[in-house]
């Protein structure tokens, strides 16, 4: 964006030398003198002023008019807007966001990951409308990349103000002007018809949607409404494809709204608590260089200025703007209100910052017409009607602060599939209100209320914890009176779904199954939003912030905060090495969290057709349901593979103790490896299910894919290289190359000690293992070459290839012919061949 500013401010500076250089060098080859230069250019300014009508006749009485921050006027088939005086130079967020998307297409591009759904925000910008000449307004896009805001303290104010010119979007002829209103008028018909990087798609993301031209003739303006903090205009675009692939139709709306004249108090970041920021290059920041400087995004939660010295007195108030939530009026009846108490759960946590009925969910008005979803003074819960298995929270802030402004949440219809999946081979075994094809409404709005406050809280600006369960004892998951009191985790931020730990005999019911917003959640929001004076300077609040922190974390481990990606080097690992860190997990110990969870499996399987099946069910779904509760079962193998060359990554403060750095212990990787071996590359026969396979509803094929991917992410350059970076930093004190080769392939080739047959199964993976092998020792094998450089874990995998191959040449013997020689010495031979000298 700043490369941009810089090249549109050269051009208008080298354009303006040009024209002023020719009309010199003209002035004095025709001995022109400088009262005729000056009766020129005043004659054109005149001729400027000329084609600006009177107001009246620019917008006549039988305009249509919308009022709001300014006002919009329709006359005829042009949309004209009468800006105040006041607003010229006012910042102005722009937000688009599609209203429909085109059938049949936008599903697949949800799926892909793209944003192409209703409620989607396709675009975002900041704008400034600015007269910098009498006959025209200019719109001008605006970032906060690169900030000073000291003008007092040195010269990088103005130097920031110079080389940053912020590009001219658009320029409107003034029409009229209003001397009564102090307002000019301007047409904005064609700027909005036209296709723009302000108002409709980033221009990043049209072509991943493959958005080729606008077509105009098939696009217009539907409305353009008025709102005191928002503009409203809502249009029709058409886009062709690539050729010969059609077109596509979206409705979008975008939202112009007005940022606060007086802007919030921003709060700093810190990586050792989840809230969303923004970050920007900051020239005040030390005087010696530039840092980079951030602020999370929150509501502004203040105390009335009456009741200021009672919150300072750790008195409850009601805040001066509390944040209210409205449920879409198109929302199905029976699910609002356990909606509404998904939004007021968040209650608890700002009565802990020092706040009562700090947010509070409501039916949307229905048959007002002063009210309206599109007014971005109101946040809305939208419901659509969708196929997307999903829901999410986004919010519209200033940038310039972090004050998020409104929400929008997005909640699709079928997201109840995929509750009902979670619950069912999460909680079937432990609750019997899972066991049948459809949950009662009792249950499923439950669960309903459960993602409902779960998205209520990224629109209060929680990223998602991941770490957070990873702080309670496994054995604590399975204690009723302990799971009654606090949760099964800390925090309904983390994907830590539901208590699948817990055995029927534990006696658990749904308090102790269901998350719910928890100690870290309250704590969070009380760092974020506790209200602190005015008076109180910068230094002081960041002074404050962090001993909150510190004393917090001291205080008890359910505080601790884990991120999603690496939250120290981002750039370089985009990834999250840390074990901690995993979305549904449960538990400090991922082995016993597993194998409590795939006792609770081996209890739904043979029950699979029983509990999901309607009389008018096909065997789709018994498939569908299959399929879950092997992924369920793949979740858990993730969950203990990150812990083999794991990092635990603890951000801190030079005040705390303990290390950044650390590494899961020796024995707990051991007991890692020996876990998968026993549960995911012993064959899972308890998986095999026949009389499924004979409907056409299961399929072992699916557990063989997750067999070949844990052990190609066993042999992952990246596992590799962590494991060899510990055994550099601890030595044989942590698990080592060669020791994970070594019981990797301990387990796969279990058999050949003893001359035990090798079932199908067990010889599709062995195989994979050896090609595995062969193809990162090929010399000449493309992409492999960065871990045949590396120091240690290139000969380790040579050595193990080496004892591999002795093995099966030794036990070869003992094998009579058949299917299992005759895999063994195919194996040998690829080792063979690969381990053979090269000339």
């Amino acid at each position: 964006m700043h490369l941009r500013s810089l090249r549109a401010g050269g051009a208008i500076t080298a354009l303006t030398a040009c024209f002023f250089l020719t009309l010199s060098t003209r002035a004095l080859a025709q001995n022109i003198d400088t009262a005729a230069i000056k009766a020129m250019v005043a004659g054109k300014k005149d001729t400027a002023k000329s084609k600006i009508k009177p107001y009246k006749e620019v917008v006549p009485a039988t305009a249509k008019t919308s009022r709001g921050f300014f006002l919009i006027h329709k006359v005829d088939d042009r949309w004209l807007a009468a800006i105040p005086d006041s607003l010229l130079g006012r910042d102005m967020l722009v937000v688009t966001r599609i209203v429909k998307g085109p059938t049949g297409y936008n599903f697949l591009k949800a799926m892909a990951g793209a944003f192409s759904y209703a409620g989607d925000v396709v675009n975002q910008s900041v704008i400034r409308l600015e007269r910098l000449t009498d006959d025209k307004v200019f719109l001008r896009s605006v970032t906060y990349i690169e900030r000073s805001e000291d003008s007092s303290a040195n010269g990088l104010y103005r130097n920031i103000q110079d080389n940053n010119v912020q590009p001219i979007e658009a320029a409107f002829p003034v029409k009229a002007v209003n001397p009564a209103g102090k307002s000019v008028v301007i047409d904005l018909t064609d700027f909005i018809s036209s296709e723009n990087d302000v108002l409709y798609f980033n221009a990043q993301l049209k072509p991943f949607l493959s958005l080729t031209a606008l077509a105009a003739d098939r696009s217009f303006i539907e409305n353009i409404t008025a709102f005191p903090m928002n503009i409203e205009i809502r249009t029709e675009r058409t886009y062709n494809d690539a050729p010969g692939k059609g077109a596509h139709t979206y409705e979008l709306n975008s939202s112009i709204v007005l940022l606060p004249s007086d802007p919030m108090r921003s709060r700093p970041a810190d990586l050792r608590i989840g809230l969303f920021y923004d970050s920007y290059m900051d020239f005040d920041k030390d005087p010696q260089g530039v840092r980079a400087s951030n602020h999370i995004w929150r509501w502004r939660m203040e105390p009335k200025p009456e009741d200021r010295e009672r919150y300072l007195r750790g008195e409850l108030v009601e805040p001066a703007n509390p944040i209210v939530i409205y449920v879409d009026p198109e929302t199905p009846k029976k699910w609002v209100p356990y909606l509404i108490q998904g939004i007021n759960d968040w209650q608890a946590a700002f009565e802990q910052a020092g706040f009562k009925n700090a947010i509070v969910g409501k039916e949307a008005p229905v048959g007002d017409s002063t009210w309206s979803m599109e007014d971005a003074r109101h946040s809305v819960l939208l419901y659509h009607a969708s196929p997307i298995e999903n829901a999410n929270g986004p919010s519209i802030k200033d940038p310039r602060t972090g004050e998020i402004l409104e929400t929008h949440i997005n909640w699709f219809h079928n997201v109840m599939q995929i509750l009902y999946d979670w619950y069912f081979v999460q909680a079937a075994a432990i609750d019997p209100r899972a066991r049948h094809p459809h949950f009662d409404d009792s249950l499923m709005g439950t669960l309903i209320r459960f993602v409902s406050s779960h998205e209520v809280g990224h629109t209060l600006g929680m990223q998602h914890n991941f770490g957070a369960s990873s702080t309670v004892p496994v054995d604590s998951l399975r204690s009723k009176a302990w799971v009654d009191a606090h949760g099964h985790t800390p925090s309904i931020m983390d994907y830590a779904r539901f208590n699948y730990v817990a055995q029927p005999e534990d006696g658990i019911d749904e308090k102790g199954i269901f998350p719910r917003i928890g100690d870290y959640d309250k704590w969070t929001i009380d760092w974020g939003y506790r209200w602190v004076p005015a008076t109180m300077s910068a230094e002081a609040e960041k002074d404050t912030l962090n001993a909150w922190i510190v004393r917090q974390l001291a205080s008890g481990p359910q505080y601790f905060y884990g991120a999603q990606t690496n939250p120290l080097s981002p750039m370089r690992d985009p990834g999250n090495p840390d074990p901690r860190d995993q979305n549904e997990d449960l538990g400090d110990d991922a082995m016993k969290a597993g194998e409590y969870g795939i006792r609770n499996l081996k209890r739904i399987e043979p029950h699979l057709m029983e509990w999901t099946m309607g009389p008018q069910d096909d065997y789709g779904k018994l498939e569908h349901m299959y399929d879950a509760l092997v992924g369920q079962y793949g979740r858990y193998m993730g969950h203990v593979l990150k812990n083999i060359g794991g990092e635990m990554i603890t951000p801190k403060s030079p005040g705390q103790q303990g290390p950044v750095i650390s590494y899961p212990s020796k024995e707990k990787q051991q007991r890692a490896m020996a876990f998968l071996n026993a549960q995911l590359f012993a064959t899972p026969n308890w998986l095999i299910d026949e009389k499924l396979y004979s409907l056409g509803a299961g399929d072992f094929s699916k557990v063989a894919r997750l067999q070949t991917k844990v052990i190609g992410e066993l042999l992952s350059p990246d596992r590799l290289h962590q494991l060899s970076e510990q055994e550099v930093a601890m030595g044989s004190k942590t698990y080592t190359i060669n020791g994970m080769l070594h019981d990797l392939q301990s387990g796969l080739f279990s058999e050949l000690p003893t001359g035990k047959p090798i079932d199908p199964y067990r010889r599709a993976i062995q195989k994979y293992y050896v090609n595995e092998l062969v193809v990162t020792l090929g010399a000449d094998t493309a992409g492999r070459r960065e871990i045949q450089s590396t120091s240690d874990v290139f000969p380790n995998l040579k050595a193990d290839a080496r004892a591999l191959a002795a093995s099966i040449k030794q036990s070869l013997p003992g094998y009579p012919a058949g299917e299992t020689r005759e895999h063994l010495a195919d194996l040998y031979d690829r080792l063979e061949w690969t381990l053979k000298p090269r000339n």
